[in-house]
């Protein structure tokens, strides 16, 4: 049963991801957003497990992740840190409260590590929030990092599509990557750019890329848990492979347990007292 398993039981560090990256071994992240299914996440031997702000898609049905509020963030995160022993936990600081400016963004970042007690925070964005990724990091917060597709940015971009392709904003990539190692940062997330783009950032940096969308010479992968569980509907992009199909499998047990209450089915004796 266990070939997936992970025999390596120790608590997965920001360290060890560099480390991991250095021997060529392939990271594995996933999203979770809830103490149940981050038991299970980390249970099955995960690396790192995001509290992305895809909760505000996934958990709370808004169109874009920038609705999420820092209380909500902090709320998801709590609940995946309790149920988590070894994956590294990273949470999303949510669209607003780091773009300010630096000291604000400290003192949103230091209110998460306090109230949710997770192991590390991700950032979207360049040299155009440095400073901030300084300023919290100098306060001993590790920071993962996310370029390419920046979500919280779609109004600005106003497409979820390919990022990058153009020489000007390629450039600009490698060097807002060599930008966020420079200040300290321990990985990067690299959504939806080209593959050739991803490996080159990939070959230069001495930390690990994340990639979603950007190929497989990436040191990592992640996947958002709904979508790769068949648990979405309508949300088919190339990048992403689903590993199950629960949402048919719930709505047949869902279906099935209807039926068994309108046919006086459930309980049966066995199943009262």
């Amino acid at each position: 049963m266990a070939g997936y398993l992970v025999e390596d039981k120790r608590k997965v560090t920001t360290h060890r991801l560099i480390q991991m990256k250095q021997e060529n071994k392939k990271i594995a992240m996933l999203t979770a957003y809830d103490y149940t299914t981050a038991q299970i996440v980390d249970g099955a031997g995960m690396d790192v497990i995001l509290v992305g702000d895809s909760a505000s898609n996934v958990m709370a049905g808004n169109v874009t992740t920038l609705p999420i509020t820092l209380d909500q963030m902090i709320y998801h995160a709590k609940a995946v840190v309790r149920a988590t022993q070894r994956a590294l936990v990273v949470c999303d600081m949510p669209f607003g409260t780091y773009q300010v400016n630096p000291t604000e963004g400290v003192t949103n970042a230091i209110r998460i590590m306090k109230e949710s007690h997770c192991d590390a925070l991700k950032l979207e964005g360049g040299v155009e929030i440095i400073d901030t990724v300084r300023k919290i990091l100098d306060a001993g917060i590790p920071i993962m990092g996310h370029l390419g597709l920046t979500p919280q940015s779609i109004n600005k971009f106003g497409t979820y599509s390919v990022r990058a392709k153009e020489e000007a904003e390629a450039e600009k990539l490698i060097s807002d990557a060599h930008a966020l190692e420079d200040a300290g940062c321990f990985g990067i997330v690299l959504e939806k750019i080209p593959a050739k783009l991803a490996e080159r950032v990939t070959k230069e940096l001495t930390i690990p890329t994340i990639g979603i969308g950007a190929g497989g010479a990436c040191d990592g992968q992640v996947l958002v848990i709904a979508d790769m569980l068949g648990m979405t509907k309508g949300f088919s992009p190339k990048f992403l492979r689903r590993y199950a199909e629960l949402g048919t499998v719930m709505t047949d047990a869902i279906g099935h347990y209807i039926q068994d209450v309108k046919n006086c089915d459930f309980p049966n004796e066995n199943e009262q007292y």
